[in-house]
């Protein structure tokens, strides 16, 4: 099948590279020249494990191409996905400018029946304004082509994402028009041989779909934050709790770890999406409310606990950072809780050494101008003289470290873990104190 994917960010690359692992003929588009040069070559700008040989093999294969003509953009695949961005605006509503654009360049240049999907996550609506803008410019040029428009929204993990693309817990596909929904299941009979997992419903139910769905997640993290926070003062482990409710089959172990709040390009953007789509409709979303202020709140734990133990005036204390990305695997530091916790350590005099083992290079960009920020190049480097270890994004290669050198390095035998990653008792018998979210 042939396959136009408008945007080569990072839903864009994941849906595209994957389409062509099943032998499509994958197209991807963007305007941007410098992005497109560079995976010609074969360099892949974002950080995703695996992407790269995934874009290199079946570039090679001639499978994947990459352009920045709209023409043969358009002209070239009966399915066209839309996968630009949706940053969010000021009132935290998705700015749906690029989407618009995209399907506006789709109805210029669009020759014969295609099959448009929105990829973006998009608030409820998009799909008739994507149809009416592409419907639009047929008229102008006089053309009557068939089109079809459906909601195909993403569930991909950073850090996971070509594994959820390949093989998906469900597809979710939003279409009122039978010729469109057959396509979509020929696209993707690859994707589910031992058993079904597509569910087709009507365009408005899988756009809400994608945000109910983040939206719950958002909600179980601040939940179990919340809940971490008052165990403290009872003097009651929240892990323990965790692993006491998560084996009730009806609740289970997903999202449910306590930690310093997320972040990333997805939860934040889309609860508040959702908020906004539910105000336009006269409607107030309470649990949201508090599910976003609970977790800018929680971005700022560390910070309460380093204050406790150290006090409010940190002139000439050093601490030493382990992780700088919103979850592991990823670069992304897009809302991420180490920009909240860097800034307000900073804010109260002291010096950060960070050390991140992918994130480093964004890091720089983000606190570009701040002096009192370094980078070290190993977890261990980065302890050397520090008065305390911080610990905020949960790296494998932070799950067994040395203790005994840990607390020979620092000048107080302190870790912060603001992601529960140790046993207390194992790291209190190597004589280090150890402040945790939600344990005694």
């Amino acid at each position: 099948m042939k396959i136009t994917v408008v945007g080569s960010g990072y839903v864009g690359l994941v849906s595209g590279a994957c389409l062509a692992d099943m032998g499509n003929d994958v197209l991807c588009f963007d305007l941007d020249a410098r992005k497109i040069d560079m995976l010609r070559e074969g360099r892949v700008p974002i950080f995703e494990p695996g992407l790269d040989a995934l874009i290199q093999r079946n570039s090679a294969a001639g499978r994947l191409r990459f352009t920045t003509d709209i023409e043969d953009s358009v002209r070239h695949g009966s399915v066209q996905f839309i996968a630009v961005g949706t940053p969010p605006g000021e009132d935290g509503s998705a700015d749906l400018s690029h989407v618009v654009a995209a399907a506006r360049n789709i109805g210029r240049h669009l020759d014969g029946y295609c099959v448009v999907v929105d990829k973006s996550t998009v608030p409820v609506g998009t799909a008739d304004r994507v149809r009416a803008a592409i419907a639009e410019e047929l008229k102008k040029r006089g053309a009557s082509h068939e089109f079809a428009v459906v909601s195909n929204p993403e569930f991909l993990k950073e850090g996971a994402a070509i594994d959820d693309f390949l093989k998906p817990d469900r597809i979710v596909v939003g279409s009122d028009d039978e010729r469109a929904t057959r396509v979509m299941r020929e696209l993707y009979l690859p994707f589910q041989r031992n058993h079904d997992r597509m569910i087709v419903m009507d365009v408005r139910s899988a756009e809400l779909t994608k945000y109910a769905a983040n939206a719950m997640l958002a909600t179980r993290i601040s939940f179990m934050n919340e809940l971490a926070n008052l165990a403290e003062k009872l003097d009651a482990d929240i892990e323990l709790v965790r692993r006491g409710i998560g084996s009730d089959p009806r609740i289970g172990y997903h999202f449910l770890y306590a930690g310093t709040g997320y972040g990333g390009s997805c939860f934040p953007k889309d609860v508040k999406a959702l908020q906004r789509t539910a105000n336009e409709y006269g409607a107030n979303l309470h649990i949201l409310e508090a599910v976003e202020r609970v977790n800018e709140q929680q971005k700022s734990r560390l910070i309460d606990k380093v204050e406790a133990r150290f006090g409010a005036d940190l002139s000439g204390r050093c601490f030493a950072l382990w992780g700088l990305a919103f979850k592991p695997n990823t670069d992304d530091m897009r809302e991420a809780p180490s920009r909240v916790i860097v800034r307000g350590l900073i804010e109260r005099g002291a010096k950060i050494i960070a050390y991140d083992p992918v994130a480093e290079e964004e890091a720089q960009k983000v606190f570009a101008g701040m002096h009192d920020i370094s980078f070290a190049t190993s977890p261990m480097a980065a302890i050397h003289d520090a008065d305390a270890l911080l610990i905020v994004t949960e790296w494998k290669e932070f799950r067994s470290p040395d203790f005994e050198s840990i607390r020979e390095g620092l000048r107080a035998p302190v870790i912060f873990d603001g992601r529960n990653m140790y046993d207390p008792s194992i790291v209190r018998s190597y004589g280090l104190e150890y402040h945790a979210i939600g344990r005694p």
